[in-house]
């Protein structure tokens, strides 16, 4: 969104800048700061909360700023907003109720801790806006209703491919196609990595073992891709998507003719992903038309000759775009990526090996498991468990390797305020 520019400068002019708060200072939370304090016009990152708060207090000082106050109470974060002092605080519920902070942003990558907050910030009319796909997948529909009664806006972030692909989606839409199929693409897929054979790369980075497995072995895309599903109403043509492999350096317009393009117009929506394109990163979105017109001058414009168009951004820059998102919701009150009605798709639990009855599974990025994408309606139908909530739960049977585990496989449900909600989640939209 171009005009978002001309927008903050706007504010910046006023001397109104939109003040931000963010819960989280690690690995992407460090140059969103950056990104803010030193190349965003009429904005101002006005505090950070953080469970290490001496990460906090990094994120500033490495943006440059000078003056830093460490508060523990309401008032006293308030009275340093006021006085235009950045704060710090290991308490992020300050800033879900704090009247000097127009939007909170999440960058934690939590699901109970950043649920906790995101509700506060719902009770005390805050805007939302997250880079937390795993949460957002899991949750994004229910809090969408909650973001609604609170008469609020809660969006996934620009940047990130989820963000990336639905400006790419609203493009191909807005031109008069009709996009018939959301892609992601990636360089790598392999759902038995683990922490152990990604330790060297996530230290290189300064990244967590988790993390960068979870990217590795498919959980991370996954969870990306549903919440593209959440917020277009798309779906997946099969549990894992079609996900094809081309060889490396195949263009992606040549990569494309992998998917059924019969069946994608057929039946149309889907969310897919696929491996070893040039360009390596980034999204596309295939969109089609019957008017003879807009054919020739897609034609004319070398897109091509039907029946899918191809539109891809051949990058997506994460920490880079998420000032822009924040503005188009304060100043325009237009979320990135807003989930749509109901849950659409949701990412499950796979086994990652073979596992024993009295085994414990150890969640997101671990040596146990991976996630998939599977269509709502297909995973409560067989009862199965998402993998947001598969951390340190006991196994009552034996789950042979790449077969999905089901609540009914679990010695004990969690009882976690997530799962709660989940819960609720799936009453509220059992019959839509």
């Amino acid at each position: 969104m171009i005009l978002v520019d001309t927008a903050l400068e706007k504010r910046e002019a006023e001397g109104n800048p939109i003040r931000v708060g963010m819960i989280g200072a690690g690995f992407m939370g460090k140059p969103i700061a950056l990104q803010i304090i030193k190349y965003t016009k009429g904005m101002r990152l006005v505090a950070i909360a953080n469970r290490h708060i001496e990460k906090a207090k990094q994120a500033y000082l490495d943006a440059g700023a000078s003056q830093v106050e460490t508060v523990t109470s309401q008032l006293e974060l308030d009275s340093a907003i006021e006085k235009n002092t950045y704060v710090v605080t290991e308490d992020p519920m300050l800033l879900a109720r704090s009247s000097h902070i127009d939007i909170i942003l999440e960058v934690t990558g939590t699901i109970d801790y950043a649920l906790e907050v995101i509700l506060e910030a719902f009770k005390h009319r805050k805007h939302v806006a997250l880079m937390n796909a795993e949460l957002d997948g899991t949750l994004g529909p229910i809090l969408k209703v909650y973001a609604d009664r609170a008469g609020v806006i809660y969006t996934n972030t620009d940047g990130d491919q989820p963000g990336v692909t639905m400006n790419l989606f609203r493009f191909v839409r807005g031109i008069g196609l009709t996009p018939v199929f959301c892609g992601n693409i990636k360089g790598l897929q392999d759902p038995y990595r683990t922490p152990e054979t990604q330790k060297a790369f996530a230290e290189k980075w300064g990244q967590k073992p988790h993390m960068v497995t979870s990217f590795a072995d498919g959980t991370k895309i996954s969870f990306e891709q549903a919440v593209v599903a959440n917020a277009t109403g798309f779906r997946v043509a099969k549990r894992g998507m079609w996900a094809p492999t081309v060889p490396a350096g195949t263009a992606l317009e040549e990569a494309i003719k992998q998917y059924p393009t019969e069946e994608i117009l057929k039946n149309p929506g889907f969310v897919d992903y696929i491996i070893g394109t040039v360009p390596k990163s980034g999204v596309f979105v295939l969109g089609t038309t019957d008017d003879p017109i807009q054919k020739k001058y897609l034609a004319l414009h070398k897109i091509g000759e039907g029946p899918l168009y191809l539109f891809y951004t051949p990058y997506h820059t994460c920490n880079f775009e998420v000032p822009t998102t924040l503005a188009r919701v304060v100043i325009f009150g237009d979320g990135a990526v807003v989930p749509k009605n109901k849950p659409y798709v949701e990412v499950v639990t796979i086994a990652k090996k073979d596992l024993k009855s009295g085994e414990t599974i150890d969640g997101m990025g671990g040596f146990t498991v991976y996630g998939e994408c599977e269509n709502a309606e297909t995973a409560r139908k067989e009862n199965l468990l998402p993998i947001a909530f598969a951390e340190d739960l006991m196994l009552k049977r034996d789950i042979a390797k790449d077969q999905a585990v089901t609540l009914e496989d679990i010695v004990s449900l969690p009882t976690s305020s997530s799962w709660k909600l989940w819960e609720e989640q799936q009453r509220l939209f059992k019959n839509l």
